[in-house]
């Protein structure tokens, strides 16, 4: 029985789109390939190779450690997490259709690969390696999709910081005053805000909307939703336009979600429905169709079909049975969501940071900021439990295992809150909270069997591991406020 890499470089087409990629390697003048994938905690990891091995590696990969799926990071211990020196090395397989022409460095060309076990393993050689966020969640939304008829397109709102340097060369204070929508503050970092956007549209972003937000230095600039893993790939190509315009004007990109107490974090909301139908449609986001600098699939994006979250005929707000099951599943799921939307310990200085809309509240309701779910719009859910250190590969599964169970169990999601859930609390309606730290939304996780299925394989052992010596070292560190608080506390 052929290998899963097998199957996967052999697959019907492939090749015609390999030899789509040596052409435009040399029209573009390419002279050197970034072979990336994403780790399990969001970061661009890979290999780059000279573009006359393209054929070569496009057929064999190429082999990396497979602790780079967990950053090739050492725990308390000292020890490397995920897997040890003894482990055999992973096999990239780039996906010719990802190939892009950086905008920045034009003799540079990027690719998405997917990841394998290493052909010579001696149980399951050459399977798809489960650590892996990425790999998994094209695998989970075409199982998805067969099992219900139905596919997730989500929206991303990424919020983040662009801040100035410190005398040491730290990045500290942010670009621009902490004004909501200030036109003035946003046009004080027009030169960066354009230059992303140059970038993102000739990368395949359909650049919508963008804005200053309330925090100092914090933009977000949105582009249209999309098929979930299509969306992932845009949000991980948005971070490294925003890190390598950083460079171009010396200030920093900085995507921690709470940098600055008493103003708003960087949150990263999924707006996010279930469709039947559609088909994939060509967006020109700028670029010539003729000459384009990737190949087509980077501008692509679904179209038509039929929404099932938009309302039923007889109320205007509340969405139809269907959607309703799919949200039932992810407010049944909420708490254990948490600790994939909200992954840092940094993240839960946003949910204690009262006053700035965060949510707090396992809850659902009509454009209710105070909840962790809101219909924003007819025909799609606000998922808000989510901020901007998030990966959305991550995200994307286990939202859909949560739908999943949603559907299978024809779950309920309670009556929506209209109500500030404050008000309501206070009026005696019984609410659960969301986790408020990330050891408390870790130990849901670990009691979830329904978002666990959502970290396939390895993933979930490899993410427990990692995100439970992150909050362990938070809880052995002595931080200034310990001692500010405690050092002269007695007698």
């Amino acid at each position: 029985m052929a290998m899963d890499i097998e199957k996967f470089v052999e697959q019907e087409g492939r090749d015609e789109k390999v030899r789509e990629v040596r052409k435009m390697i040399d029209d573009l003048g390419i002279e050197y390939l970034y072979l990336q994938f994403v780790s399990i905690t969001g970061k661009i990891m890979g290999k780059g190779i000279p573009s006359d091995h393209w054929e070569q590696v496009a057929k064999k990969g190429f082999q990396l450690v497979y602790g780079a799926t967990m950053n090739l990071f050492t725990d308390r211990a000292g020890n490397y997490m995920g897997y040890g020196p003894e482990a055999a090395e992973l096999v990239g397989i780039p996906e010719p259709e990802t190939f892009m022409q950086l905008p920045w460095a034009p003799e540079i060309g990027r690719f998405y690969c997917t990841l394998f076990r290493n052909r010579e393993e001696k149980v399951d050689p050459g399977a798809y390696l489960t650590s892996d966020c990425r790999g998994n969640l094209r695998r989970m939304h075409e199982e998805f999709k067969k099992k219900h008829g139905r596919s997730l397109r989500i929206g991303t709102e990424p919020e983040m910081m662009w801040l100035k340097f410190d005398e040491n060369g730290k990045p500290k204070d942010g670009f621009s005053k902490p004004y909501c929508y200030h036109i003035d503050q946003f046009e004080s970092l027009r030169p960066v805000s354009l230059q992303v956007i140059r970038y993102a549209r000739k990368m395949g972003l359909d650049m919508i909307q963008g804005d200053h937000e309330d925090a100092p230095g914090q933009l977000e600039l949105n582009w249209m939703y999309d098929d979930v893993l299509r969306n992932a790939d845009r949000l991980t190509t948005y971070r490294q336009i925003c890190a390598q315009v950083a460079r171009e004007h010396g200030i920093f990109a900085c995507f921690m979600t709470k940098p600055f107490m008493g103003v708003s974090a960087s949150g990263c909301h999924h707006n996010m429905s279930l469709w039947r139908g559609g088909d994939d449609e060509f967006v020109r986001t700028g670029n010539d169709p003729a000459n384009l600098p990737g190949m087509k699939d980077n501008y692509m994006y679904v179209k038509g079909g039929d929404n099932t979250f938009m309302p039923d005929d007889d109320d205007p707000q509340m969405p139809g049975v269907e959607g309703l099951e799919a949200i039932g599943g992810v407010v049944h799921n909420l708490q254990a969501l948490t600790a994939v939307g909200c992954s840092t310990v940094n993240s839960y200085r946003r949910l204690w940071d009262t006053g700035f809309w965060a949510p707090v509240f396992a809850d659902w309701g009509f454009q209710n900021r105070t909840t962790g779910l809101r219909v924003s719009a007819p025909g799609r859910f606000e998922y808000r439990s989510v901020d901007s250190m998030v990966n959305p590969y991550l995200m994307g599964t286990t939202l859909l295992a949560a739908m999943d169970d949603g559907i299978d169990n024809k779950l309920d999601p309670g009556e929506p809150e209209e109500r500030n859930i404050y008000d309501a609390i206070k009026e005696g309606k019984q609410v659960k909270k969301l986790p408020m730290s990330l050891g408390e939304a870790l130990a849901h996780l670990e009691n979830s069997d329904v978002v666990r299925r959502g970290l396939p394989g390895e993933m979930y052992r490899l993410y427990h591991e990692y995100k439970h010596d992150e909050y362990a070292r938070s809880m052995s560190t002595v931080t200034d406020w310990d001692n500010e608080t405690y050092m002269e506390c007695l007698p």
